[in-house]
């Protein structure tokens, strides 16, 4: 059996329910040690473990912490990882430096993980919810600009660092590529003007604060 194989078995098995409740927004999520929790005894059969690391990056004048998360097969010794990006809130009320990167920490390890075991967390409001700012389906991206001059393509960073901006502000790549998409009239996200490319990261901005 490959690495593949026993990851496969692994999400197939994987129970992680929504075990919390948050008084404040009224509702159930599944956190970083619940995941976790449900994973060991899986891990355990399928002769596998799994390990998380943290890494500090900067994207443009910002920086991130990305959580990586590495299935291993203990008998093989192949790998799969997943990695998820996160930012500190810097007007984080109530909490210390250390545990504003504590929660960042666990809030990227808990995506990594979802993407690494198919955990869908499309309906899921977690922890680190903004309490009404994610209660929007769709971000409202600035009017469309196609009447702009400025010629049109984006380089990967920026493509990356506009994909980094929205997970911060709570909103995952696909639903991000959609909007943008539906809205600019593109085929793809570094189709976009620089202009266009400008708005949508200082939308994105806007709804982290």
């Amino acid at each position: 059996m490959n690495v593949y194989e026993k990851l496969m078995n692994v999400q197939a098995q994987l129970k992680a329910p929504k075990s919390q409740y948050n008084s404040f927004g009224k509702y159930n999520y599944r956190s970083c040690e619940d995941i976790l929790e449900g994973l060991k005894p899986i891990l355990a059969a399928e002769k596998a473990t799994l390990t998380l690391t943290d890494n500090v990056v900067q994207i443009g004048d910002r920086f991130y912490l990305t959580a990586t998360a590495t299935f291993i097969d203990a008998e093989k010794g192949e790998k799969i990882q997943v990695s998820a990006f996160a930012r500190e809130d810097e007007t984080k009320k109530g909490m210390d430096l250390a545990q504003v990167t504590g929660s960042v920490s666990s809030y990227a390890r808990k995506y990594a993980l979802n993407g690494l075991f198919c955990i869908d967390d499309t309906k899921d409001s977690d922890a680190t919810n903004t309490h009404g700012k994610d209660k929007k389906e769709t971000v409202a991206i600035p009017p469309d600009l196609k009447g702009s001059d400025a010629p049109k393509g984006l380089t990967e960073g920026q493509v990356k660092r506009l994909f980094a901006i929205a997970f911060g502000a709570g909103y995952k790549t696909d639903k991000v590529k959609a909007d943008i998409l539906a809205k600019y009239k593109v085929t793809e996200v570094a189709a976009l003007t620089k202009e266009q490319y400008d708005h949508v990261c200082e939308a994105y901005e806007k709804l982290k604060k």
